[in-house]
């Protein structure tokens, strides 16, 4: 082998590691759902460049913050990784070349809403590893605001991914399969969402009353998480629990509309999986959702019951209405696609972004540290 070979060998780009934890979770919030659309996608850009890192199966939490603390950053030793790329809030906090996505600012601005344990590691760990990484992602203008103002990041670390809608939300989903496996037998107006605090799923009590009136069930799709606050669900609604990822594209498009009333999103990703599936969305004018929702939703004061339920009959009853929100909505989702996020998410990567001298200068110690493992 020649000098020139050598050389070439030296200065040739490592791998790219796709962190896939959260891909491999059981369930699947809007978190898991960016992991597991958009990693498959970046390999796909690049096979020769990103490399698929995966926890082992039936790997429970505790034991994947474990394998992405220490087992991760090993491998991407051993493997002369460029970067680790972490699409679900935390990354490696020993490995110094990390890109990460992180979607919400919502444990640094209401921490209490969360369990004591997932709090202290995301507002510790997470923030550390946030603060070291040499990019941000994160997924709207809105938690770029937040991540500046309580993250203390620079505005030029956090570059906005916007994310998309898979092929498989459709107004042509199977609504008809969804709605027998689930023992939906009445017209519903539908939620998705997981009973935590910011999701605001109390203020939906008079709308699920008022379309009880009329003969419609308010349905709510999503499961309790241990380490949220619960807010005690829905007064008078049709509760379903956690619905397997493949019925839920019938769920969304055999409802009448679609209603988010959270007081804190840092995208409301089901908002356009409603749209994509040609449902009517009712949802909050807070956070992200007036930037996800645009004018194809309708967008309403999230601590008036009254105005949530009276929004949600429109989005039922009135026909003209429901024929201009659902051409909208199509228009708004067909723009937002996982292929789009995946190449912006790619240039990002392809850059080399690298730190400044006096964080790099701080962070080799932490490769010697793993040599030493």
């Amino acid at each position: 082998m020649g000098r020139s070979d050598l050389s070439a060998r030296e200065t040739a780009p490592g791998p790219i590691l796709l962190n896939r934890r959260a891909a491999a979770r059981p369930t699947i919030t809007g978190v898991e759902r960016w992991a597991a659309q958009l990693l498959p996608r970046l390999q796909m850009l690049a096979p020769d460049r990103y490399l698929i890192a995966e926890p082992p199966p039936g790997t429970g939490r505790a034991r994947g913050q474990a394998w992405e603390q220490l087992e991760l950053p090993l491998s991407a030793l051993r493997q002369r990784a460029d970067l680790i790329f972490s699409p679900a809030n935390l990354a490696p906090l020993l490995w110094p070349r990390n890109v990460v996505m992180v979607h919400d600012a919502a444990v640094l601005r209401s921490p209490g809403a969360y369990s004591r344990a997932y709090s202290l590691w995301h507002r510790s760990v997470g923030l550390a590893c946030v603060r070291r990484a040499l990019k941000v992602l994160t997924v709207s203008e809105f938690s770029r605001r937040e991540l500046i103002s309580l993250a203390k990041l620079a505005p030029d670390q956090i570059v906005v991914i916007h994310g998309g809608v898979d092929g498989r939300f459709t107004p042509d989903a199977d609504h008809e399969r969804s709605a027998r496996r689930l023992g939906l037998d009445r017209p519903y107006v539908l939620t998705v969402a997981t009973d935590d605090r910011r999701k605001n799923l109390q203020s939906l009590g008079q709308t699920a009353l008022q379309l009880g009136e009329i003969g419609i069930d308010l349905v709510w799709a999503g499961d309790r998480r241990p380490y949220f606050a619960a807010a005690n669900g829905i007064p008078g609604a049709r509760m379903l629990g956690y619905v397997d990822d493949d019925l839920m594209p019938g769920l969304y498009s055999g409802a009448r509309a679609f209603v988010l009333p959270s007081s804190y999103e840092g995208l409301g990703l089901t908002c356009l999986e409603a749209m994509a599936c040609g449902t009517p969305v009712v949802a909050s004018d807070r956070a992200a959702l007036p930037e996800t929702c645009g004018d194809a939703g309708l967008l309403v004061d999230p601590d008036d019951p009254a105005a949530l339920a009276e929004a949600a009959l429109r989005a039922c009853t009135d026909e003209p209405l429901r024929a201009q929100m659902r051409a909208r909505g199509l228009k708004r989702a067909g723009e937002r696609t996982w292929d789009r996020a995946a190449r912006e998410t790619d240039a990002v990567l392809r850059a080399k972004p690298t730190p400044c001298c006096a964080r790099w200068q701080g962070e080799k110690s932490n490769v010697a540290g793993l040599k030493q493992l």
